[in-house]
């Protein structure tokens, strides 16, 4: 699947997208698995809770399955003006 970075979360990690292949059941464990490959992907993923994901391009949550997803995004939350 396709893993895209926004803001500072592209900024910590340093990529604004890459291909990933994974076992994780859900986003929690795909966050999981990526913060343990490298020190910037912990710092990235260090507060999920400052974090909002879309699956394929619509809004989730953490506890979102990823059976059939072919899109993670990570972004911080919008504000609006």
């Amino acid at each position: 699947m396709d893993v895209l970075y926004f803001a500072w979360v592209r900024e910590r990690i340093g990529i604004p997208k890459e291909r990933v292949e994974t076992r994780a059941a859900t986003v929690a464990e795909l966050v999981a698995e990526l913060s343990e490959r490298e020190d910037r992907y912990a710092a990235a993923f260090a507060d999920i809770s400052a974090l909002r994901v879309a699956l394929d391009q619509e809004l989730a949550d953490f506890d979102a399955p990823l059976s059939g997803v072919r899109e993670v995004a990570f972004f911080p939350p919008m504000t609006g003006g």
